[in-house]
């Protein structure tokens, strides 16, 4: 039942339902799939491993294949598709594309809000969707994941075989393939960190200054001489140095041998309530309230040693359409106090409003809710996205603005999410991986989310002028300062290098990533000179 109001549900815009099964015969001429497949005591293997899939444009696959995208937007119409079953099959694959002149790009999950992988340009898919094994490697003392694992399949594995989990994302369709690359972040993220936080190593297929494709292993040890790759892939975001055929993941610090103590313990249960305000009780000042409240709440909450470090919520501040306001909070149910918590934290977001929310409490065991998280797009499948870091608590005209944009009487359903944010992943300084924004407290979400393609301008403007006037005094962007931290790769906004909504002169690159560009321009020299992996945000070579 709580389904209905998580994020993205609640506007019946959700994450589509990423990957198709594919069964085939090999291509001809495309190289055998790997004889090596783990023992079922390794991570369950499937059987045996399908050869290299090739479909184009006559194929009747293709255009599952084609549209598995999340942001209806956006529909590529590639040469062709290359499903992948191992990495041996995705250097063959990079390789037959670079022959026949093809711009690549890569697909996992699917959930890209931007025409990443959909530009008219791209004319080679990798489609990493059949690469979903999770298994732990003794060898390396980690958890393999491959990246076409959906987070939902990784948390099963993890948790039923081991115990263990990683702090990643609430939709359990989305890949972890672009997910971790983008540092990745979810319930867990106050508690454990950042996925990134967690990453040892991966295998990516990179290519070299003479235009071939070959396999790399880089890990976070200090002197690998590949360790600079790994780092990039800690938060630099997807479709910039190569494709990730695997991840490694082992906590920082963690010893021994005994598999379940090498990453972090999953809740044995997941406490929730579900906080609702109706948009016709609320006034401005009331609306205003709730948000100075809510702000000031995790000013106060959001260092290291918190007793609130399980708790994680999402305040869904949808437009007037949607008809509610609502924040969704859940904690660790095992811990002591917890009720009393998550009581007091609603006491405190609700202090002096005058309004009466009404409160939904469930408890459930960890596994089964956060596998309930499923989104369906209903059909509302266009939408455009923004996001932010906040440093501090919004100010008046800030507070004033959201009330303006969203209590209007219009037919867009937009919506601003805050994400609880902090705490533990505050602990990592900014250098230490990819990801640099380590001093925030709230992580926003903006999002217009319609389906007739012929409300395409209304809501784009709608969501476009929001985010402008939510941050006017910096150009109409979060720029890196007292207040704000930039944003969040993983919520890609092409915008964000446009000079007409970006007028702030700080370019979009030290918006996402801060002062970790420049480092993050060496790997790129290094390890994709000819710029084969690229998009619209990708990071740039060296002058």
């Amino acid at each position: 039942m709580l389904n209905e109001f998580t994020r993205r549900g609640f506007l019946g815009s959700a994450a589509a339902v990423g990957g198709a099964t594919v069964v085939t015969t090999a291509v001809p001429g495309a190289q055998a799939a790997e004889a090596a497949v783990p023992e079922a005591a390794q991570g369950g293997a499937c059987g045996a491993r399908t050869g290299l899939v090739q479909v184009d444009r006559t194929d009747r696959r293709y255009q599952d294949l084609v549209s598995r995208g999340f942001n209806g937007r956006f529909r590529g119409r590639p040469d062709a598709v290359y499903v992948v079953h191992t990495a041996d099959q995705v250097v063959d694959a990079v390789n037959r594309a670079l022959d026949a002149g093809q711009r690549i790009a890569v697909r996992s999950g699917g959930h890209c809000f931007e025409g990443f992988v959909d530009d008219p340009a791209v004319r080679a898919v990798i489609d990493m969707s059949e690469m979903r094994q999770v298994f732990y490697d003794s060898a390396k003392r980690a958890f393999a994941v491959e990246p076409g694992a959906t987070l939902g399949e990784a948390y099963r594995t993890l948790y039923l075989d081991w115990g263990v989990t990683i702090p990643a994302g609430v939709c359990p369709q989305v890949g972890v393939g672009g997910h971790v690359l983008g540092g990745g972040y979810g319930p867990l993220s106050r508690r454990d960190g950042v996925v990134a936080d967690h990453l040892h190593a991966v295998e990516v297929v990179v290519v070299d200054a003479s235009g071939r494709a070959r396999k790399v292993v880089a890990t976070s040890a200090a002197g690998d001489p590949n360790r600079e790759l790994w780092w990039a892939h800690t938060g630099g975001g997807g479709g910039n140095f190569g494709i990730v055929t695997k991840y490694w993941f082992r906590t920082p610090g963690a010893t021994g041998n005994d598999p379940s103590g090498l990453l972090p313990k999953a809740p044995k249960s997941t406490l929730r309530h579900i906080v609702t305000w109706e948009w016709s009780a609320l006034t401005e000042k009331a609306f205003t309230r709730i948000i100075d409240n809510h702000g000031a709440w995790h000013q106060r909450n959001s260092a290291a040693d918190t007793p609130y470090a399980s708790l994680h919520s999402v305040f869904y501040l949808n437009s007037k359409a949607a008809g509610q306001i609502l924040l969704d909070i859940q904690i660790d149910g095992g811990l002591d106090g917890a009720e009393g918590l998550l009581n007091d934290f609603v006491a405190a977001i609700n202090e002096g409003t005058g309004v009466e929310p009404a409160v939904q409490r469930s408890t459930e065991p960890w596994l089964r809710g956060t596998l309930a998280n499923k989104f369906d797009t209903g059909g509302f499948d266009r939408t455009k996205s923004k996001g932010a870091y906040l440093r501090k608590p919004w100010t008046a005209a800030q507070a004033a603005t959201l009330y303006r944009y969203l209590s209007a009487d219009t037919q867009v359903w937009g919506e601003v999410s805050l994400y609880s944010y902090g705490a533990k992943v505050n602990s990592v300084p900014e250098t230490a991986t990819a990801t640099a924004q380590r001093d925030s407290i709230i992580k926003v979400w903006m999002s217009a989310t319609w389906m007739d393609p012929t409300q395409d301008d209304a809501n784009l403007a709608w969501i476009r002028e929001i985010y402008r006037d939510v941050f006017a005094t910096t150009g109409g962007v979060p720029v890196p300062g007292d207040r704000t931290e930039g944003t969040f790769i993983n919520y890609p906004d092409i915008d964000l290098a446009d000079p007409e909504w970006n007028t702030s002169g700080v370019p979009w690159h030290t918006l996402y990533y801060k002062g970790n560009y420049p480092r993050l321009q060496k790997v790129k020299a290094r390890w994709d000179p000819r710029n084969v992996f690229r998009h619209a945000l990708s990071v740039r070579l060296p002058d």
